[in-house]
């Protein structure tokens, strides 16, 4: 900040650090708080007589420490972090070893700053595998010193980055998964209710210890979390520790917790539906909590406490706070109607109170946002959109073509280069599907298909096929990662909108090629994709093995779809929440001898970059032939990914291997 900036070192004097536990600052428009399981009411020991036990405080906050976590299925991973202890007191309180059990359960479990969450039986944990031997018995194990003072994590190198973005990336799958697997089950029941399967998910994580970042009271930003994160669910937020509070505004450590006795915020929600808020990208003039009804209006005059008081002492502290926004955006499937996305750290420089437009005192915080931040993820929805609607919007004398694929696919693919005059990917033969020898169409002429007339049903003939279950909920997404995936084909009678037939419509997604520093070419959205969604197909010649021998004689570069990992294994895999889990094996695989050539007819997918954490799947489907050896190779999002991210793929390869992307694209 610069010289300008108020003094955020100095407390007033008489400061008292109390905080009273208020009704926080409701959020509207969102989705109503999770309902808590009734739990027996348990005798707490008193705070003060356990805090004023003789005890050796000798923690150093500045040591740093080793957490492993203890979900099962994640390996353990060294977190590097410090103490963040700017202008707070030095005399820490320690508790070790059995007392903090103690204290943990002398604390109020719905004021706790990143999860609210009831407290769990101390030194004890369930297990949750059926087949194990004294399954269903609580098993004696020892759970760790659990850390409850404000943590900032730093010096994370790139194998640790990837490491919390792979952890990040599984956890948003289980739960995108369970949701999904709700969502099928309330079909089946013909269930024509507001669907909440987003709580369910959570509340399901949540008593298999999958919540992220539970133990631990982040101030900055969460490893594996990037700014312009898209979340469809509010809940999401509180899964991964983004942002814990399932409906509050305000996120913060309660004084209980401070080792000063003050309360702390660390995230708030800007969501735009307050009259006295005012949201200007950059700096943010945000509206205290308190003195609402049950309708949110204001009135009673708010007070300085609570989520405000932790405020107005983050700004004294000099403490930054994350921001959420909460936008709408087309088509959205979320209960709220809108997408939450995280648009970087802000520093509270200012607040005061003043009469709102209700006419009642409220509390007003100036949030600037800091410096050197990539960009706002909110802003890169707003351009999005405007591209959407005119693609020559943003500096059009960069855009080389406005669809490369010249209208062979539903919706244009646009070629962007803002960095030279280089146009490769307008000069080959755009392929919009795979091209099959002929004999792969006649390797069977005793082909049937369904008899569905109004789109397939439980129990069709493709039903049977998919191993008695839909690949596809009813709008599309991918349930479940399989081997092979049977679509109806041109033998089923069932109609073109059947829930089955999803990847051979093509694309739906308006896609974009650009120039990369980083990967030569990359492959980005105009659309915010949901995960699950199908993106497009991996096309090229198909040759088979002893056409791709001769090729390569020649030095022209292949692409070999057994390579490609597996990735469709984890998509739907539920063995962390449901041990009797069973990945599904039918029907299997012959070996995939045949290569795509992509030298001079391709799309848009070839220039999809290699990652080990990818944010795309390819998942095996067959709809046009009945050739098992001969799969389509298509494309389906495995996180949200927002708009203008670019795409990536696990080609099978090390992250350093100049061959996990192609020559041609690079």
């Amino acid at each position: 900040m610069d010289s300008q900036d108020p003094d955020l070192t100095t407390p007033p004097p008489g400061f008292s650090g109390s905080a009273p536990l208020l009704t926080p600052k409701q959020e509207p428009c969102d989705e109503p708080p999770q309902q808590e399981q009734h739990q027996q009411p348990q005798q707490e020991p008193n705070l003060n007589d356990v805090l004023n036990l003789n005890l050796n405080l000798n923690l150093n906050l500045d040591d740093i420490y080793e957490e492993q976590i203890l979900s099962e299925g994640f390996s353990n991973f060294n977190l590097i972090s410090e103490a963040y202890r700017t202008g707070l007191t030095t005399g820490i309180q320690q508790l070790e070893n059995d007392i903090i059990d103690v204290v943990d359960d002398a604390y109020d479990p719905n004021s706790r700053a990143i999860v609210p969450l009831p407290v769990p039986v101390p030194e004890v944990r369930q297990s949750y595998d059926n087949n194990a031997p004294g399954a269903g018995e609580v098993a004696a194990q020892r759970i760790q010193r659990r850390h409850k003072e404000l943590v900032r994590v730093a010096d994370l190198d790139l194998a640790d980055q990837r490491q919390f973005r792979d952890m990040v990336r599984r956890t948003r799958m289980v739960y995108d998964s369970l949701r999904v697997s709700a969502l099928i089950k309330e079909e089946k029941r013909g269930d024509v209710r507001r669907l909440r399967n987003d709580l369910k998910a959570s509340s399901l994580m949540r008593t298999r210890d999958l919540w992220m970042n539970r133990d631990k009271r982040i101030v900055g930003p969460i490893p594996g979390i990037f700014i312009g994160d898209v979340f469809l669910y509010r809940m999401e937020l509180v899964v991964i520790g983004l942002h814990g509070q399932s409906q509050a505004g305000i996120d913060y450590l309660p004084g209980s917790m401070s080792s000063n006795g003050e309360p702390i915020a660390t995230s708030v929600i800007v969501s735009g539906g307050y009259e006295d808020d005012v949201d200007q990208g950059d700096v943010i003039i945000y509206s205290g909590h308190g003195g609402q009804d049950k309708n949110l209006r204001q009135v009673f005059h708010q007070k300085l406490e609570g989520g405000n008081l932790a405020m107005e002492r983050s700004m004294h502290y000099g403490i930054e706070v994350r921001v959420i926004r909460g936008v709408r955006v087309e088509s959205s499937s979320s209960a709220s109607g809108k997408v939450y996305v995280y648009d970087g750290l802000y520093r509270i420089v200012e607040y005061w109170f003043d009469v709102g437009k209700s006419g009642f005192g409220v509390y007003k915080f100036k949030l600037w946002r800091i410096a050197g931040q990539a960009k706002m993820g909110s802003v890169i929805l707003k351009d999005a959109l405007m591209l959407r609607r005119d693609p020559l919007f943003f500096k059009p004398m960069w855009v080389f073509s406005l669809d490369i694929s010249n209208r062979s696919e539903n919706v244009s693919v646009r070629l962007f280069n803002d960095i030279d005059r280089i146009n490769d990917p307008m000069c080959f033969q755009y392929l919009p599907r795979a091209m099959f020898p002929s004999f792969v169409f006649h390797h069977n002429e005793r082909v049937t298909g369904c008899e569905c007339v109004n789109g397939c049903v439980e129990g069709c003939f493709c039903f049977k096929k998919n191993g008695n279950e839909f690949p596809y909920s009813q709008s599309g997404l991918l349930l479940k990662g399989r081997p092979l995936v049977f679509e109806c084909g041109p033998y089923c009678r069932c109609p073109p909108h059947c829930r089955n037939r999803v990847t051979q419509k093509g694309m739906k997604n308006r896609l974009e090629v650009f120039r990369s520093k980083e990967t030569g070419w990359g492959v980005r959205s105009l659309d915010l994709i949901q995960a699950g969604a199908f993106i497009c197909e991996y096309t090229g010649v198909v040759l088979t093995r002893k056409q791709a021998q001769i090729l390569i004689m020649n030095g022209d570069s292949l692409i070999y779809p057994n390579r490609f990992s597996n990735r469709w294994e984890e998509w739907g895999d539920l063995s962390l929440v449901n041990p009797s889990y069973k990945r599904p094996t039918y029907p299997s695989n012959p070996p995939l001898n045949f290569a795509l050539d992509v030298s001079k007819m391709r799309n848009v997918a070839c220039y999809m970059s290699h990652s080990s954490t990818p944010n795309v799947l390819v998942q095996f489907v067959l709809y046009d032939h009945n050739n098992l050896m001969f799969p389509h190779l298509m494309l389906f999002a495995m996180e949200n990914i927002p708009p203008m991210r670019e795409f990536s793929l696990d080609y099978g390869v090390t992250d350093d291997e100049l061959t996990g992307k192609l020559a041609i694209c690079n």
